[in-house]
């Protein structure tokens, strides 16, 4: 059993405590955290009303000053016992927001905790039919078939028919042409001697020039044919 199965467990007998305890009258968080609320916005209001009545007071002080004595000493003690409630409404205020901070990060943690306890159960169920050798097994039968299919596209796309060697089609092509020129220079009656002279070799320039006057005689061939 896990130790969030454990955790949720307790929380949950202790859910069930707090809602004994609340059946008998305590407050649940969130209505805790309500009542901390409303404790804050009537302290503040408290203190608005001080702060107002710490300044008529010491405007009553100002306005006798030492015409009346008597009565500006007294609204001076009116300001300072004011000004002392004001400064423990100031600690209640921090106390206060405090334990609704604390409170508020409770909960929250509890939330978090109980959702992620869920998720955890949920993860449970879903690995309880899954055993890892079988997915171990599972995955070598997939290598294994994949496998398989690579060899049948292998055999599919093989040559079909005889097979050949290409080295002997070779010699036998270099055999063709041999003969080929040994019948062709019988019907020519030997081929004539290569001059042993080099031909000189035309420059870029000459070899257009020469292409463009045999073009030009091959037009006047072709106008005198037609004026025949």
């Amino acid at each position: 059993m896990s130790k969030i199965s454990n955790f949720f467990k307790g929380g949950s007998s202790s859910s069930s405590k707090s809602k004994h305890h609340r059946s008998r009258g305590g407050p649940s968080p969130q209505e805790a955290i309500h009542k901390l609320r409303e404790t804050e916005e009537m302290l503040t209001k408290k203190q608005d009303y001080l702060e107002k009545r710490i300044e008529q007071e010491l405007a009553t002080a100002k306005k006798h000053g030492t015409k009346n004595k008597r009565a500006a000493l007294a609204a001076l003690k009116k300001k300072k016992r004011l000004e002392q409630q004001l400064t423990q409404i100031d600690g209640t205020l921090s106390t206060i927001e405090f334990q609704r901070e604390a409170l508020e990060n409770s909960h929250t943690n509890t939330e978090v905790l109980k959702n992620m306890g869920y998720a955890a159960n949920a993860m449970k169920r879903v690995h309880e039919n899954m055993d890892v050798n079988k997915i171990d097994d599972l995955m070598a039968d997939i290598t294994e078939q994949q496998d398989v299919a690579q060899e049948i596209s292998e055999a599919i796309s093989r040559p079909f028919g005889e097979t050949f060697d290409e080295d002997e089609l070779l010699a036998e092509l270099e055999e063709l042409e041999n003969q080929a020129e040994e019948e062709g220079m019988m019907t020519m009656g030997g081929l004539p001697s290569v001059p042993s002279s080099s031909l000189p070799s035309l420059r870029p320039g000459q070899r257009a020039t020469t292409r463009r006057r045999i073009e030009e005689d091959q037009d006047m061939q072709m106008l005198a044919s037609w004026g025949t």
